[in-house]
């Protein structure tokens, strides 16, 4: 059993910056892949970033490459999603998940998710 707690979201103008943490229990931590995933409202929940559990493999959405970086820390059993040149698209709540096995762009292999984190952009 996994249980993941977000923290870091806000608002921020355009172009700004924010960061994501996910605090995660467990002592079997980095035997999970661990993802990102954002839905707005009246929009499906779609994939932002994934990392695999020893953080050497990262995956990301098109939208968000180049501009997001997912990285973890399984000593401390957590994981960032470092978000910069915001844009209002990126609006959404945002939620950390955990999964073991399966497609890390899907959001039916994760077994465990937080509760998500409001991240607003304005322009």
């Amino acid at each position: 059993q996994v249980q993941v707690v977000e923290s870091g979201g806000g608002s921020v103008q355009a172009g700004g910056s924010l960061r994501l943490s996910c605090a995660a229990s467990g002592r079997t931590f980095s035997s999970y892949h661990m993802g990102w995933f954002r839905q707005a409202p009246g929009k499906e929940r779609e994939f932002v970033a994934a990392i695999s559990g020893g953080g050497s493999n990262t995956y990301y959405a098109d939208s968000v490459k180049g501009r997001f970086t997912i990285s973890r820390d399984n000593a401390k059993n957590t994981v960032s999603l470092q978000m910069n040149s915001l844009k209002p698209d990126d609006t959404a709540v945002y939620h950390c998940a955990a999964k073991s096995t399966g497609a890390y762009s899907t959001p039916i292999w994760y077994n465990y998710w937080g509760q998500g984190i409001q991240v607003t952009v304005s322009s």
